[in-house]
């Protein structure tokens, strides 16, 4: 419908805790590991372990490249193939090619560690239950994968296969009213690149944006031309917001922003970071210019920080105060470290922010850290990961791995 350069894929993966020279649960729990090299050496190998062999069997069983098997294996792991090997089994008892379970996979991994018989078994009976043939059945799991792992698997299938039979049949007739424009759009969208799990959501949809026509045909344009990446999520956010708002709306958002000094091309290049902003009510704006202003940060520091990070200006008053009290006066970072990195402002202060300095206050009392008393960078303590900031403050002193990681998940259960 519109032609695009499309980006890659840009999935960031979290690694895996268990890659961590230190696992850290979930509830930040103080394990024996933390006391033990050995123990920790022994999650280490076995994360490698499950790790390699995953590797080994995507491209074994599956004829899968060495470089996208080691991509897949950052999404799952196993260290046996009795599990994945019911799975490949069940595909291929429904008819699916091995051209097909590759795509399948490649598209959706954690199928491989799925109950191949209570879970997709069961599915796949309830699709030939509905009088779904074979070739049906494979055609539509290969063409949208992630529709296995939805819960109303019948109405998501019925959604793709009106699509795919409008996409096949030329002598196939769009319905009227709200069903014929979410065929016609989400193929537009489809021809433009967006995966499945981005467009599942939309398909079962009984409200905006792809029910529309005249509205969405401008908002997609609009959007395109914009330079979203289709393949994201914030491609999606940025349809709705201008589908659901009107050109008035938009407009009395941006007169709100210029009064604060921000230019059009701002409001726009902050839209195009954050289509969530164009939401936020001019009380709401407002009230964020007020608070930073109040707590001594100039205009200009105000507007460098809205255009970094526009979610900062979503934040509570509550907040904003008790964060910059805690940063600015009490670890005496300067006003300007946190101008540069406003992400900080949306931080939790129990989980990550108060954990952190107090093991930067441990360390400083020892004479530990690297610039003596100077503090380091906000970015470098409290925008990395916990992987990060234990490798980089806690891991490399040794001897006080327990105290250290003592005082890192004190406090952190909630």
């Amino acid at each position: 419908m519109y032609s695009l350069i499309l980006h890659g894929r840009r999935l960031v993966q979290l690694q895996k805790w268990l890659n961590l020279r230190v696992s850290v649960q979930t509830a930040f729990v103080l394990s024996d590991s933390f006391s033990s090299a050995s123990a920790t050496d022994v999650r280490s190998r076995d994360g490698r372990k499950g790790k390699n062999f995953t590797v080994s069997y995507l491209v074994d069983s599956l004829g899968l490249s060495k470089k996208l098997a080691e991509s897949i294996s950052r999404k799952v792991s196993f260290e046996d193939k009795v599990n994945p090997d019911s799975v490949l089994s069940l595909f291929r008892s429904y008819g699916f090619t091995d051209s097909q379970i590759s795509t399948i996979i490649t598209d959706y991994p954690l199928l491989l560690v799925a109950d191949a018989k209570k879970a997709l078994g069961r599915k796949l009976q309830i699709l030939q239950s509905r009088g779904a043939s074979s070739s049906e059945i494979t055609e539509i799991v290969s063409t949208v994968p992630r529709i296995l792992g939805k819960k109303s698997i019948t109405v998501y299938y019925d959604a793709v296969k009106d699509i795919i039979v409008a996409d096949t049949s030329s002598s196939y007739e769009l319905p009227q009213g709200s069903q014929g424009n979410k065929i016609r759009n989400v193929s537009a969208l489809r021809e433009l690149g967006m995966p499945s799990r981005l467009l599942l959501p939309l398909l079962v949809s009984k409200s905006q944006p792809v029910c529309g026509k005249e509205n969405f045909d401008a908002s997609l344009k609009k959007v395109v031309e914009m330079g979203f990446d289709p393949t994201t999520t914030k491609f999606v956010l940025a349809l709705r917001m201008l589908y659901q708002m009107s050109e008035k709306t938009i407009e009395e958002k941006v007169v709100v922003f210029r009064s604060l000094g921000f230019t059009v091309d701002d409001v726009w290049e902050i839209f195009k970071k954050t289509p969530s902003v164009l939401k936020v009510s001019k009380k709401k704006i407002l009230k964020s210019a007020e608070t930073f202003l109040d707590l001594g940060y100039s205009r200009a520091e105000f507007l460098m920080m809205v255009k970094r990070y526009p979610p900062c200006i979503e934040y509570s008053v509550e907040s904003v105060k008790k964060k910059n009290e805690f940063l600015v006066k009490k670890m005496k970072w300067p006003r300007n470290a946190l101008v540069l990195h406003p992400q900080v402002f949306g931080y939790s202060m129990e989980k990550r922010i108060i954990p952190r300095c107090n093991i930067l206050e441990a360390l400083l009392s020892k004479g530990l850290l690297r610039k003596g008393s100077e503090l380091p960078a906000v970015s470098s303590v409290l925008s990395c990961t916990d992987e990060g900031f234990l490798d980089r403050y806690v891991m490399k002193h040794n001897e006080l791995v327990p105290t250290l990681m003592a005082i890192f998940t004190k406090g952190r259960v909630s």
